[in-house]
């Protein structure tokens, strides 16, 4: 799998796997995606009867907390993963619309060749959110 993620990235939608083999995919995802600071994930109970969990890959890094060098991209496409699993995928397309207009207009952190800091991109997303209106 990880030949194949590195040759023909283009060849994959969905993986599925145990935890461990994950951590181990997800890391290398990341990176080929540009930045472990944009990946999210989720961990779905299929059945819906237990309830799923959505976060970014990176965790928690508790070991920047505070230095606004976390990207949050991770985190908030994370909750655009909940947001389509809840059946709420207008919202989550909103969001994610929203996202990629910050990107392009060059508010990124360091890990994406940006200067901006933590707070400036929740603060861009934010701006664009509100300046879209209700979708």
């Amino acid at each position: 799998m990880t030949v194949r993620m590195v040759n023909k990235p283009d060849t994959l939608d969905t993986i599925v796997g145990t935890n461990l083999h994950m951590d181990i995919l997800s890391d290398l995802a990341a990176l080929l995606a540009g930045s472990i600071g944009i990946a999210a994930s989720s961990n779905l109970d299929p059945t819906r009867k237990n309830p799923s969990m959505f976060e970014p890959v990176h965790g928690s890094a508790f070991d920047i907390t505070g230095r606004g060098v976390a990207n949050p991209l991770g985190a908030i496409w994370s909750a655009a993963k909940m947001l389509t699993w809840l059946g709420e995928s207008t919202a989550a397309e909103h969001l994610m619309e929203c996202v990629k207009t910050v990107c392009r207009a060059g508010i990124l952190m360091a890990d994406l060749v940006g200067n901006a800091k933590t707070q400036d991109v929740v603060n861009a997303i934010c701006e664009e959110i509100e300046r879209r209106g209700p979708f």
